[in-house]
């Protein structure tokens, strides 16, 4: 009976030990849902399913040499000038295992699970969407960390560049990052704390990826719309629309915005967008811009007739650089308050120090 008993239990622990992960040493992560996560110390086998570029700005230039997957067409297939230009520093990148990208529904669980991860770190909209799956990883013996920069938050921003630094073992650079972050931020507060609502210019944002000859997406209360707002800045779309979607050309007009923001991207296959972004001469970027300038109406608007006219690079937005955008717009709106700051300046210094490509192409211009 006593044998019984015990050939039963050992059956059930080496049962148990086949399922879950054995590492030799083991360190929590608190990531943006608050949970203290376990993971194998240095991990050498990664999932990334986004935020590509702070990954490599907290690992360093051989980060990715412990990536095994990632969400391919996330970076591909969205940042396509993006993907190239750190392609073409590092090969490596082409060679990772894709599981597929979630929200065109083409994400596999069975790649994810036969790339055999130490770790899988999503973003939260990702952790979201895959629902029962994210369970199933995590049954497979995998962790999931959850980033999340699209929040807009400092809180958000540092807990997901400290969470990478336990991750890559570079909690110092990350602290650097992080901290370097929420003191970008402060100063901008800081700066447009005393500005009056009266004297917060009237902006509309506008997505470029269809070209002129079509009205795409303006924001309301996320991307680009809360970085309106953080800056002092008065939101048309605000009230209008629910976090993205067109605004009517009439209301534009009658809304005389004071200054306008297209944004840009490297996108594939679209000859009218404004294109923006690594390697983009911004000559290219102008000439995409001024057909906007000739829909009806416009040559009437504050903006345009003062010369208010800009773009910022899409991909930029919700990344560990993304307070350089935030310069630009606020200095934008209010040049007497940030004429001592620099934000292209800013911008390459953060390549320089963070990044392993230098910084090419155009990310921020005025149309002039």
């Amino acid at each position: 009976m006593l044998k019984t008993l015990l050939r039963g239990l050992s059956a059930a622990l080496a049962a148990a030990t086949f399922a879950m992960p054995v590492w030799a040493h083991s360190i929590p992560v608190t990531d943006t849902l608050g949970r203290e996560v376990m993971i194998p110390h240095a991990p050498e086998r990664i999932l990334l399913g986004f935020y590509y570029e702070d990954f490599y700005a907290v690992g360093g230039p051989d980060a990715y040499d412990r990536v095994v997957a990632i969400s391919k067409d996330a970076w591909f297939g969205w940042r396509n000038l993006q993907w190239k230009a750190y392609a073409a520093i590092n090969p490596h990148l082409e060679e990772l295992a894709d599981v597929g990208e979630i929200d065109s529904g083409t994400f596999s669980l069975e790649a994810a699970i036969a790339a055999k991860p130490d770790v899988a770190v999503l973003a939260a909209w990702q952790y979201n969407a895959l629902g029962a799956d994210a369970d199933r990883l995590e049954a497979a013996g995998i962790p999931i960390v959850v980033l999340d920069y699209n929040a807009q938050t400092v809180e958000k921003h540092v807990t997901s560049t400290l969470a990478l630094g336990v991750i890559l073992g570079a909690e110092d650079r990350a602290k650097e990052l992080a901290d370097n972050y929420a003191a970008a931020i402060a100063d901008i507060d800081a700066r447009i704390a005393g500005i009056a609502q009266e004297d917060r210019p009237r902006v509309y944002v506008e997505l470029g990826r269809k070209g002129a000859n079509e009205v795409d997406n303006s924001y309301a209360g996320t991307m680009w719309g809360a970085v309106v707002n953080q800056v002092g800045g008065q939101n048309i779309a605000d009230g209008q629309i629910s976090k993205w979607a067109p605004l009517n050309p009439e209301y534009v007009l009658a809304q005389n915005p004071q200054a306008i923001f297209l944004a840009g991207s490297g996108w594939v296959g679209r000859d009218a967008a404004v294109l923006m972004g690594p390697s983009i001469d911004t000559k290219l970027t102008h000439e995409r811009m001024r057909p906007y300038l000739d829909r009806a109406g416009w040559d009437g608007l504050d903006a345009v007739k003062n010369g208010n006219v800009f773009a910022v690079y899409h991909g930029g937005s919700r990344t560990l650089y993304d307070y350089t955008f935030q310069q630009f717009i606020a200095k934008a709106l209010h040049p007497e308050a940030f004429k001592d700051v620099d934000p292209q300046a800013n911008l390459d210094a953060f390549f320089k120090t963070y990044l392993p490509i230098p910084f090419t192409g155009t990310y921020m211009t005025r149309l002039k």
